[in-house]
């Protein structure tokens, strides 16, 4: 798999680290690499991996990322002739895909028809029924408003799924087991949505309870080869955004995996698919298949397929693109067993609310089967417009037992400090029995409805694993012993108080009993009460989006509440947003 291309400059339109992985991958195919910056990405790790950076005025993302003509006006100074979306932002906009190609330049994707319909989640259903896939019972368009999904709920009963149309990665994803949340969740998905991917239609599906997410990687080239290389589990998510990946899916009976490999084929097929895409399932309780959905670009964890195939999916990308034909005759045969841990910046002790700030150390562990795809470096801030996502790291064994010692041993040895990062509730992961037994006991709700932080480890309060800790090694008898001892306790690295802001809104003592304080930074969306209203306890009062997500605030007593903070402002971790009396 190592024919060169005739393309000889690329922009990357993204960020973080999947701009970082297609500028190591334009470099490794000859390929000048031309990144892309908003001004909080100043100085970001794939603006200096890249050849080129070029700024892109603004913060939001609508101004920069999702900014087309900004995009475009980049392309033209810096003579690309092709341009990768990575995933996300723009990836799956057709319109953006014509653009690039109107504007002289190739697409590094599917084609804008294969987009439009397989992106199009309520024609992609349409597609995988006439393949003969099985489906759960869904709308065959988007809906209007909430009353539709109303309606729905009312025929086929509850839970059901709200889903972003154009879309994926469970940004604009709501599942609702009660009829009095429906509205709330339709604007809620329709705004996340909206955020993400610049559309906001939803439809509505039948949602069935504990299922696994199983998906098929596939590749197909511009001469009718469809090749699918192999399976995933991405079951253990939290809000319906993944956490852990693994490949080959396991604990799947051949026939599963059969229906899976085979049905994402004649999808493909049918559908005239071209480049790289996965498609999606959910394996329920009773062992039932259904199709979920298309995702027309790269995603996320697409490494763990790399490391049980070693096909590299980047570079296949660019071959495709330029209209080479698929090398492989075959579908390969997955060797070992691999798992991607994705390393947020959430905070797993408050709810795995984001965590922006700066990254004073970043330190990944070695060894063998170890790969780590980073978007940041010791040093890197971390913004609150962005998604949550650092790096990730990719384990591979020989087997599936292998894979999570060397998982285990990696996670120990990974250190990253100044911002908050699910790294701990990874190392509780992979010694669960949940996770790790002789079957999989892990689906989509499990994270949320059973996982208890710190269980497997034995961490009596997950607060524990944030504790920043020297590491002391002392001999006793002959023999080494290395103690962790929190920072500070010898003497150094005490942390040094700092002034608090004049124009702070942090709580003062006497008003921090009734104080509704944001979780964390970003901007307050809608509050779901007025001002001078009577709430109770524990009751949602506001709505506030940091990193794409969105996260209710409840009140923390009863009383009458004042607001302090307008919809729309920007917000800062321990912000008064509302006082209650």
């Amino acid at each position: 798999m190592s024919a060169p291309t005739s393309l000889k400059s690329v922009l990357i339109a993204n960020r973080g680290e999947i701009a970082v992985r297609i500028a190591r991958v334009a470099r490794d195919l000859g390929i000048r690499s031309i990144a892309v910056y908003a001004e909080p990405d100043a100085g970001a790790l794939h603006t200096l991996i890249a050849d080129e950076a070029y700024a892109l005025p603004g913060s939001e993302s609508a101004d920069t990322y999702l900014n087309i003509p900004a995009l475009l006006d980049v392309a033209a100074r810096a003579g690309a002739d092709c341009l990768h979306p990575g995933y996300g932002f723009l990836s799956e906009n057709a319109d953006f895909a014509r653009a690039v190609t109107a504007a002289g330049m190739t697409w590094i994707g599917p084609t804008p028809e294969n987009i439009e319909t397989l992106g199009d989640k309520v024609a992609a259903r349409a597609i995988a029924l006439a393949a003969g896939a099985p489906l759960a019972p869904g709308t065959p368009e988007p809906i209007q408003d909430w009353q539709e999904a109303q309606d729905f709920a009312e025929q086929y009963g509850l839970p059901i799924a709200i889903k972003a149309a154009f879309g994926g990665g469970g940004r604009g994803l709501k599942v609702v087991e009660n009829a009095a949340d429906i509205e709330d969740a339709f604007l809620s998905a329709g705004r996340e949505a909206r955020e993400a991917f610049g559309r906001g239609e939803c439809f509505v599906e039948k949602f069935l309870t504990r299922p696994r997410h199983v998906e098929a990687q596939v590749l197909a080239d511009t001469h009718g080869n469809v090749r699918v290389l192999g399976t995933r589990d991405c079951s253990t998510q939290r809000r319906y955004q993944k956490l852990i990946e693994e490949a080959p899916a396991p604990f799947l009976s051949e026939a599963q995996n059969q229906l899976i490999i085979e049905g994402a084929r004649d999808i493909c097929l049918r559908a005239g698919y071209v480049g790289a895409g996965t498609v999606e399932y959910i394996v329920s309780e009773d062992g039932t298949v259904s199709f979920l959905e298309v995702n027309t670009r790269v995603q996320v964890e697409h490494p763990v397929t790399e490391a049980v195939t070693g096909i590299d999916i980047i570079a296949e990308q660019f071959r495709i693109a330029d209209g080479q034909e698929l090398e492989l005759k075959t579908d390969p045969q997955p060797h070992g067993h691999a798992f991607e841990f994705r390393l947020n910046a959430e905070d797993v002790a408050q709810g795995f609310v984001p965590s922006p700030g700066t990254v004073t150390t970043f330190a990944p562990p070695t060894g063998p089967g170890i790969r780590v795809d980073s978007g940041v470096q010791s040093g890197s801030q971390i913004p609150g417009f962005y998604d949550s996502l650092l790096a990730k790291l990719i384990v591979w064994g020989p087997n599936r037992q292998v894979a999570l010692r060397r998982a285990e041993q990696a996670l120990a040895e990974l250190k990253i400090s100044g911002v908050r990062t699910v790294v701990p509730f990874h190392r509780d992961l992979v010694t669960h029995p949940d996770f790790c037994g002789d079957h999989l006991g892990i689906h989509t709700t499990w994270v949320d409805q059973d996982y208890v932080p710190g269980q497997a480890t034995g961490i009596a309060d997950i607060e524990d694993a944030y504790t920043e800790r020297e590491s002391l090694v002392i001999e006793i008898d002959g023999r080494l012993h290395q103690i962790g001892i929190p920072t500070g306790i010898l003497g150094r690295g005490a942390a040094i108080p700092t002034e608090t802001p004049a124009h702070s809104r942090r709580a003062e003592p006497e008003t921090a009993a009734g104080a509704v304080l944001a979780p964390f930074a970003g901007s307050l969306v809608a509050w779901k009460v007025a001002d001078g209203e009577t709430v109770k306890e524990g009751q949602p009062v506001a709505t506030v989006e940091a990193m794409k997500m969105e996260s209710v605030v409840t009140s923390p007593s009863a009383g009458t509440i004042a607001l302090t903070v307008s919809p729309g402002e920007k917000i800062t971790k321990g912000d008064v947003l509302g006082q209650i009396s």
